[in-house]
């Protein structure tokens, strides 16, 4: 099976350095149509030529992802001069690392309005062009920190599992139309991360190592709804799983009761992996309805 993305038009935010470079030159080399957005104009125009010295199409487009007015303008150019929009992969970011304690809340809503309202505002550009083509790939970039913590990135983790939770809705709302949404987690050395890893794995982990991920998630053969965890070659799916957890009703239903059971809440026997937040709601109904002898069906 070989990969193509001929003539379709792909967004990549933040692409003048790091990983969003290593995708777009990734994506172009397929055959894409690439729009490399970056704040950095000379960053930006360095890749255009890249991909324009390889054979590529490309161009350079210097949109704020946190200012939606920037955002739409973007798009409408895109649409301009192309015609429409198949891939959208949600890559721009910035870092403002401090413990809880320390950080202003200033540097808290900076980190959201660019990571997650930065997705959100280029999703909803495109989401309604896609609809009509009745194809759409979108990417969300999530973090291991988002997914798992990490210690002083209080505002960073927020937005990067907020990815998770919006990417679980538009898979819901685009399945119909042939919008796939996935997430990445990549571990790359970059700008961004440089002093996070030892010398050697920062070595290990390029940005090179990432993009092949992105390629197929931007893919016809692009699943939906997934995790894709990626760095240095490496490839995993990350999964959400729920305990079966117990019921308390008729006569253990408080705090104590819950402390004595805590236990089996909290074991993994026959954990679950949910596609609807409706799947859980469903679990925990039938299982009060079968302790108190009430027949849902």
């Amino acid at each position: 099976m070989s990969i193509r993305l001929d003539e379709q038009v792909a967004i990549v935010t933040g692409a003048g350095r790091g990983l969003g470079r290593a995708h777009a030159l990734a994506l172009a080399e397929r055959g894409a149509n690439v729009v490399v957005n970056d704040l950095g104009a000379e960053d930006a125009e360095a890749v255009v030529g890249e991909i324009s010295d390889a054979g590529g199409a490309a161009t350079a487009y210097a949109a704020s992802v946190a200012d939606n007015d920037q955002v739409e303008a973007m798009v409408q150019e895109i649409m301009s001069k192309w015609g429409r929009v198949d891939i959208l992969i949600n890559n721009a970011g910035i870092l403002r690392d401090k413990t809880f304690q320390k950080m202003s809340l200033d540097d808290f809503r900076q980190v959201i309005d660019v990571h997650l309202m930065g997705s959100v505002y280029c999703s909803k550009a495109v989401w309604e062009t896609m609809r009509e083509q009745n194809y759409g790939r979108i990417v969300f970039t999530s973090s291991s920190t988002g997914l798992y913590g990490n210690f002083g990135q209080a505002n960073y983790a927020a937005a990067k599992m907020a990815m998770v939770g919006l990417m679980n809705t538009l898979h819901m709302e685009g399945e119909k139309y042939n919008i796939r949404v996935n997430c990445l987690a990549p571990a790359a050395g970059t700008a961004m991360t440089k002093g996070l890893f030892p010398d050697q794995a920062f070595e290990l982990l390029t940005p090179e190592t990432v993009s092949p991920g992105v390629v197929f998630l931007a893919s016809q053969v692009a699943p939906s709804r997934k995790v894709l965890a990626a760095g240095g070659g490496s490839f995993a799916v990350y999964k959400g799983f729920e305990t079966i957890g117990v019921n308390l009703l008729p006569d253990k239903l408080s705090a104590e009761g819950v402390a004595e059971a805590w236990g089996a809440i909290d074991g993994e026997d026959g954990m679950q992996e949910y596609r609807t937040g409706f799947e859980q709601a469903s679990k925990l109904a039938s299982k009060a309805a079968q302790n108190l002898g009430i027949d849902l069906s």
